[in-house]
């Protein structure tokens, strides 16, 4: 297990080091995003997708509503919300097995809501305020 930690003054910063992230990414992986309510997860997400050459960062949003959005084509990123789901059975709506066995790169936000029910390997980002700017832990299997 590597451990690894950076610092980010604003949203720029923030892209810049999804970019960063996404080169550390093997081109299969599952990484769950962990902080509060405007953390950043969304904004880091934009600089993954981007560093992946899935999409510009301007064309990632929040699947909080929409639950999972897909970058690439052929996809190679999804971009998945457990927010505002309730109960683990509301998970096998969502189609996660066959997501989980494609060659993607799939980011969750709120994964530890249910991380009973997801896959034990994966890759960790967990992102917390520090005054104006993020601390942002990256730690993989």
């Amino acid at each position: 297990m590597s451990l690894q930690s950076f610092a980010a003054a604003d949203e720029d910063e923030m892209i810049a080091l999804g970019e960063r992230i996404a080169a550390l990414l093997p081109r299969r992986a599952i990484v769950w995003l962990i902080g509060n309510l405007g953390a950043g997860k969304t904004t880091l997400t934009k600089g993954i997708v981007k560093g992946l050459g899935a999409a510009d960062p301007a064309e990632v949003s929040s699947p909080t509503f929409t639950l999972i959005q897909e970058y690439g084509d052929p996809v190679r990123v999804y971009h998945i919300d457990l927010y505002r789901l309730e109960q683990p059975r509301e998970l096998a709506t969502l189609g996660l097995d066959e997501i989980f066995d494609r060659e993607a790169v799939v980011l969750i936000e709120w994964a530890d809501k249910f991380a009973r029910w997801l896959p034990e390997d994966r890759f960790t980002i967990a992102i917390e305020a520090d005054g104006d700017g993020r601390r942002i832990t990256f730690q993989s299997p």
